[in-house]
């Protein structure tokens, strides 16, 4: 079928105000960028962090092609290739990791501005580093997400930084002149005894967020050697496991690129990276069914920019399908969330094994 916006699909099983699949600033930032996207040659038009396909199909609609794509999480992959069979457009592109591969020779990049500076910090680093030295960076979000501080991330690393015009709402950094290129580091830092590397945009950074540490003060030791660590992050969970268990074995699973890099060096910095494997999936949908005896749990609700409750129902489902009966669910979630009757409902019997002043730790039992 021919190529529209209004037919690009979103995640089906979120809904929200703002989980659309297109929206103004996807269209300003192909707008401001067509006169230099029609002088590209294949493979010189990089696009990251389109969240559902609008920047690649768009650009791949107007004649693009070799487009090198990366989106932090899988989810976001999924729609796109989804979106790109519907559209016809599914041998345009091909999606890569945040490195070399991605930016090498770059002329073009089209960024939907993530609403880390820290993120956005390694990404201009590696574009200067990688891309061509005539690149131009057309970085592009909605004006509620986006700060002055935005443009003095992008200075450091290009010459020159236009704006645009707003337009609905929205509006476009464009940076040209690329210098003093660097590859990311993760932040380090040493926290209860855990040592915790974080990239950018990592929930939480190389701190332990205090649900996650009232979560930690409460998980038991797994009866089998083996322990998930669902919606990871930066590994603290499993790094901790591994750690106080020494011979446990730790899968510790979340759809986020970042947030699997962080995990990987969180196991090595604690010398654990032989027993915590590290996986970038939807949930757990690379585990069979019934074969864990605990998981452990704190469930993210944000989607992108966007809140949703529906984020942790999904996943306290793909738990109950890869916990044994008798298995356990482990789960620390802010207490106005109220997620009790969801835990009973979707897992077992769930009782409560702590709380604060803001958080609660309950334990499901797999019916």
């Amino acid at each position: 079928m021919p190529f529209s916006f209004d037919a690009l699909r979103r995640r089906p099983d979120l809904e929200g105000p703002d989980l659309v699949a297109v929206d103004a600033a996807d269209r300003l930032i192909l707008d401001e960028s067509a006169d230099d996207r029609a002088r590209l040659g294949e493979g010189e038009l990089v696009v990251i962090g389109d969240s559902f396909g609008a920047l690649t199909l768009g650009a791949a609609d107007a004649g693009a092609r070799g487009i090198r794509v990366h989106q932090d999480e899988i989810l976001g992959e999924e729609a796109l290739r989804a979106n790109a069979v519907e559209a016809d457009l599914h041998d345009a592109f091909t999606s890569h990791a945040l490195d070399a591969s991605l930016l090498s020779g770059a002329r073009v990049v089209l960024l939907r501005l993530p609403r880390s500076l820290r993120a956005l910090a390694d990404i201009a680093g590696l574009i200067a580093l990688h891309a061509h030295p005539d690149v131009v960076v057309y970085a592009g979000g909605r004006l509620k997400h986006m700060t002055v501080t935005m443009n003095d991330v992008l200075r450091e690393r290009f010459d020159r930084l236009d704006v645009s015009h707003a337009r609905q709402k929205s509006r476009v950094l464009i940076a040209r002149g690329p210098r003093d290129g660097v590859e990311p580091e993760p932040d380090a830092a040493e926290v209860d005894g855990i040592r915790i590397r974080a990239f950018g945009g990592a929930f939480a950074g190389a701190s332990i967020d205090i649900g996650t540490r009232l979560l930690l003060a409460h998980l038991p030791a797994p009866r089998d050697g083996r322990a998930i660590d669902l919606a990871c992050g930066t590994g603290v969970v499993a790094a901790a496991l591994a750690v106080r268990h020494p011979s446990l074995e730790v899968i510790a699973c979340d759809q986020s690129a970042i947030a699997v890099a962080s995990a990987r060096a969180t196991a090595g910095a604690n010398g654990v990276a032989d027993r915590v494997q590290v996986v970038r999936d939807d949930m757990m949908r690379s585990q069979p069914d019934a074969t864990a005896s605990l998981i452990a749990l704190n469930p993210p609700f944000h989607s992108g920019a966007a809140v949703t409750d529906q984020l942790a129902p999904r996943m306290f489902a793909d738990a109950a399908r890869v916990l044994a009966p008798g298995g356990e669910l482990w789960t620390v979630w802010n207490s106005a969330l109220q997620y009790r009757p969801a835990l009973e409902r979707l897992v077992g019997s769930t009782r409560q094994v702590a709380r604060d002043r803001k958080f609660t730790v309950t334990v499901s039992t797999k019916r």
